[in-house]
């Protein structure tokens, strides 16, 4: 069997099936980042000054309102340390949370701590659980890797429901370049599209969509280009060092990590550490531990090493197998059943493609307009 082909700088390799080397044997993942970064490529001072240019257009835009922005809190290490950060700064957040019932006890405890000490108000969007199993269900019966959908999806209704009920401009994300950089298209899609999240419920579903948050594509776009809504990514506009950042808020937060990119929720470590290995053939880590190496936080060694372990204790693999199933409502042999079927990816299904709707053309003014907002 031939050795499988992996980026020459980070630890990307054909398990994702659009990958491309050039001729030094990096990876089309690795050349995004680094265009991604070019376009964050301040000097320490020129960094500080727009940070501090956005803080004061979120304060202005809040003179007389309640808030200055919304964000989402899931006691993870960058929604908790956004909303550090803006509390530092003067900026009054409105959090919301959606508990879709797979919280880990540490993320339920990371975010009392931090509303109770940063002082800010709390939003919690509790799902109708048997209405949200259903369509999880769906997307695992559909056997496409983005299982995450229902929960990413609802988390970004529910932002631009509540900044557009308590009339706030800014959406305030913990979303960044250094360490979120290298995700195929492949390995996931159609987090914001409605049309696919509706049509894999009718599929494989059992109930309709009464209470479950959502947003369609179109609706966001017009919030986003009439300039009613405007999404922040604050840690690229920081020197973001997860390690710090982790120390830190233990040391004033009381915060306590959870281990693993995204696992205070057990759903999304069992899904991303045992299913997706398993059913899928790819392992989720190679992105995130490739966006370190690219930002300069982790060696490409340091790196590979951490893929010879596995995601995560095999122990806990087995007892949140035992806990999912049993919360699904399926039995063993259900369960395997869906584990054993067929892969399948987004394009397998109807979805909103702006090329098929021919709406590329307007999706790219759409952007232009947004950047040139910011």
């Amino acid at each position: 069997m031939e050795p499988i082909r992996v980026c020459s700088r980070c630890v990307m390799d054909i398990t994702d099936p659009e990958i491309v080397f050039d001729e030094r044997g990096i990876c089309n993942h690795c050349r995004a980042y680094d265009a991604n970064a070019a376009r964050f490529a301040f000097s320490p001072e020129e960094r500080q000054q727009r940070f501090d240019a956005l803080v004061a257009r979120m304060r202005q835009e809040g003179k007389g309102k309640d808030y200055d922005c919304v964000i989402g809190l899931s006691g993870g290490v960058d929604s908790s340390y956004v909303a550090h950060l803006l509390v530092r700064h003067g900026v009054r957040p409105l959090a919301v949370h959606l508990d879709n019932g797979w919280n880990s006890e540490l993320a339920v405890k990371n975010i009392e701590n931090l509303v109770t000490k940063l002082g800010i108000d709390l939003i919690t969007h509790v799902v109708d659980w048997e209405e949200f199993r259903d369509l999880q269900l769906a997307f695992l019966r559909a056997s496409t890797p983005d299982s995450e959908i229902p929960s990413d999806h609802a988390i970004v209704a529910l932002l631009c429901r509540t900044a557009v009920k308590h009339r706030i401009r800014f959406m305030v994300t913990g979303r960044n370049y250094q360490t979120e950089s290298h995700l195929p298209r492949r390995w996931s899609s159609g987090h914001l599209d409605w049309k696919y999240i509706r049509e894999l419920n009718r599929r494989f579903g059992g109930r309709p969509l009464r209470t479950f948050p959502h947003v369609s594509v179109l609706q966001l776009s017009l919030w986003l280009a009439t300039g009613r809504l405007e999404w922040v990514d604050l840690l690229n506009l920081v020197d973001y060092d997860k390690e710090r950042a982790i120390r830190e808020m233990e040391e004033t937060l009381g915060w306590k990590y959870y281990g693993g990119k995204h696992y205070e929720s057990i759903y999304t470590r069992f899904y991303q550490g045992y299913i997706l290995p398993r059913k899928f053939g790819f392992d989720k880590r190679k992105t995130h531990l490739s966006s370190l190496i690219c930002s300069g936080k982790m060696s490409r060694e340091e790196a590979l090493e951490e893929l010879k372990k596995p995601p995560y204790p095999e122990e806990l693999q087995r007892e949140d197998r035992e806990y999912a199933t049993k919360k699904f409502g399926l039995t063993e042999q259900k369960f395997e059943g869906i584990l054993r079927n067929p892969p399948k990816d987004y394009r397998d299904y109807p979805h909103f493609d702006l090329l098929e709707q021919g709406w590329y053309r307007w999706g790219r003014t759409l952007y232009r307009r947004l950047r040139s907002d910011r």
